[in-house]
């Protein structure tokens, strides 16, 4: 018979990260032997329980929770031991990628699903700055968890990248603000990342929200920051390194120095020949939305999302099934949709594939497309912010290992997941995070300069 927590591990396999997944498995080898006891006295326990037992046993307790500092060394040292193991096989790994052949990585035959690395990650080393803060390896009850390895990956990865860093790249909600609201003039994300500007970094915010041509809705959204932007002493050229992508990848503005506001940038002048083949197919993009439509319109009867609790929203490249005004949609829910739609999509182009080579149509194009859960609405958008890195890469003329993108949606269920196959990347959960990233990558960029 199945136990809970197996199903509920194959249930759940949206909700999980196979690489933080093999971290944590390899770290709880250091956390079980931290958790050995030292120097147990067996004699002072008896079956009949003679006078002094409790005591003696109270006292043994005492001897193995007290950690000395030669022992807190050994077990940093075995925390990055394997940290160190990991290393290298992310270097194996980036070197069979760069050989052409992936498939050979020692990596890939342990973690099947694992993506692409741009560059080496540190992280014996940003293990020891987490471990400061959060006493990972001091810790003799509550094993390293997900987070402990997500915060170890970040600051390795700003370790990394730093020296080479050319491109910054954002999503909006729950990364530089709160969901659905506007960035705020007295964050300090502002002056951070004015900062960013300062050292003459390209910066983006590639966000879902699809407002064609529209940069008043844009400034809105970012009026706090423009706002900074427009009160800084930085120059023109600074300034007008910053860009907004809507859309995922769809609308493309850039800051105009003179005027304060953002400027709208035709597609034609940075659009792919391979971007455009799609892009223009227009009856596709209206058929594909049908489909998504017929099918969150099903799953709105199966799950009770009546008019009262849910509706539907049509834009031109975009479907959003949104919660009702004081209504708050659960998780699972918004995953149930998202999960369904990409798999009748899925299916839908792979037979349009198939019917059209057996029709011999070479013009046959997919539609890239991105189904997620938003927090509280659920989307499916027309294209996917890979392309979108993948667009501004081209327009700057940057590469992956000197960009960086940070998001909170890195699970299957998430918009910001494609971004590995293009680039570096950071997993936030709140703009507080981010501003925490982002002191760390100052730091590191005054030190470059």
């Amino acid at each position: 018979m199945s136990s809970a927590y197996a199903v509920n591990y194959h249930l759940r396999a949206h909700k999980r990260d196979t690489f933080i997944e093999f971290i944590k498995s390899l770290l709880l080898n250091p956390f079980v032997l931290h958790t050995r006891i030292k120097d147990p006295d067996h004699s002072a326990w008896s079956p009949l329980g003679p006078p002094g037992t409790i005591q003696a046993l109270q006292a043994a307790q005492t001897t193995q929770t007290t950690q000395t500092g030669s022992g807190l060394d050994r077990d940093l040292d075995r925390y990055c031991e394997v940290l160190e193991c990991i290393e290298e096989l992310i270097v194996d790994h980036i070197h069979n990628h760069e050989q052409g052949h992936p498939e050979l990585s020692r990596l890939v035959q342990l973690v099947p699903s694992i993506g692409r690395f741009y560059t080496p990650l540190p992280l014996k080393t940003a293990f020891l700055k987490v471990n400061k803060a959060r006493a990972i390896a001091a810790r003799r009850n509550v094993p390293p968890s997900f987070n402990d390895i997500r915060y170890i990956l970040n600051s390795a990865q700003v370790l990394a990248i730093h020296p080479a860093l050319r491109l910054v790249t954002f999503d909006g909600d729950m990364t530089l603000y709160a969901d659905g609201a506007d960035f705020e003039r007295d964050s300090q994300l502002v002056g951070l990342i004015i900062d960013l500007l300062k050292h003459g970094l390209h910066v983006a915010v590639v966000t879902a929200a699809g407002y064609p041509g529209n940069a008043a809705r844009y400034e809105k959204r970012l009026s706090g920051l423009l706002e900074g932007m427009r009160g800084s002493n930085l120059g023109s050229v600074c300034l007008e390194r910053f860009y907004v992508l809507g859309g995922e990848c769809n609308y493309l503005f850039q800051y105009n120095a003179a005027s304060g506001s953002l400027v709208y940038i035709p597609e034609e002048s940075y659009q792919s020949e391979a971007v455009k083949c799609w892009s223009n197919a227009t009856d596709r993009i209206t058929d594909l939305l049908n489909i998504a439509q017929a099918n969150l319109e099903s799953y709105r009867t199966e799950l009770g999302l009546t008019d009262d609790r849910a509706f539907i929203v049509r834009k031109p490249r975009a479907l959003g099934l949104c919660a009702a005004p004081g209504v708050k949609l659960t998780r699972e829910v918004l995953d149930e949709c998202a999960l369904g739609v990409q798999k009748t999509l899925n299916n839908y182009l792979y037979l349009g594939k198939l019917k059209a080579a057996a029709r011999g149509d070479a013009s046959w194009v997919s539609i890239p497309f991105c189904a997620f859960n938003g927090g509280n609405d659920m989307w499916v958008d027309i294209g996917n912010k890979l392309i979108g890195v993948q667009i501004l890469q081209q327009y700057l003329g940057t590469h992956g290992h000197e960009t960086l993108h940070l998001g909170d949606q890195f699970l299957s269920t998430g918009n910001d997941i494609a971004t590995r196959s293009a680039c570096c990347t950071i997993w936030i959960t709140s703009p507080e995070e981010t501003a925490e990233v982002l002191n760390d990558l100052r730091d590191l960029l005054e030190s470059r300069a």
